[in-house]
């Protein structure tokens, strides 16, 4: 059986919202080194691991994390060019 990667996006709902590795661990239970294995992709989430974290910043679950990679944070918002 092949390894299933997943990809995650906690790093930057955390800068967006200023939330520390510790912050969030401790809001969601966990050590802060778990946050940091989440965030590298050393570790996958149990699914109520993953709904406290999209809880924590109210958003979906498949909005922090995807089986797909997610597109660029500067493609989503670079400016299209004009002819």
């Amino acid at each position: 059986m092949s390894d299933i990667c997943m990809f995650n996006r906690i790093a930057i709902f955390r800068a967006e919202t200023g939330l520390s590795r510790k912050a969030l661990a401790e809001l969601v239970d966990v050590n802060p080194q778990t946050i940091g294995y989440l965030e590298r992709g050393d570790y996958k989430p149990s699914l109520e691991l993953a709904m406290k974290i999209a809880a924590i910043f109210k958003v979906p679950v498949d909005a922090i994390f995807s089986l797909e990679p997610f597109e660029s944070v500067a493609s989503l918002v670079q400016t299209p060019k004009r002819p």
